[in-house]
């Protein structure tokens, strides 16, 4: 699973990672790898989220902060608090393998696909 933590839905970075998981999303499926993208927005803007960039895979609206918070993803910028912008590649048995901070939206999801290639081959190997 590719659990990736965004700050704000609609918004010039986090259209722009959410594209290019988008474009990537069969390169993903060859992997089993599924996205799941959190923010504090909530499901309504989400929603909306998704409607207007045609996107199909999950967002979770992490309204109450538990779970950004449980990843060390929360952040404060003034009064505001956002998720930060990290990723994490997590095995099927719920074993956090790579974990990605303060990442690049425009070329995070070909970073994200190389990894997952590098960490299946190792698994392949064993």
């Amino acid at each position: 699973m590719v659990l990736y933590f965004y700050p704000k839905d609609m918004t010039s970075g986090c259209t722009l990672e959410a594209h290019n998981f988008q474009r990537d999303l069969a390169q993903y499926d060859k992997r089993n790898a599924v996205i799941v993208g959190v923010s504090v927005d909530n499901l309504e803007s989400h929603q909306e989220f998704c409607t207007k960039e045609s996107l199909t895979f999950r967002l979770l609206s992490d309204a109450d902060h538990a779970v950004t918070s449980s990843y060390g993803s929360l952040a404060h910028f003034g009064e505001m608090v956002v998720a930060a912008r990290n990723t994490f590649l997590v095995d099927p048995r719920g074993v956090i393998r790579k974990v990605y901070t303060k990442v690049n939206p425009g070329r995070h999801s070909e970073e994200v696909l190389s990894a997952l290639a590098d960490l299946q081959n190792v698994t392949e190997a064993r």
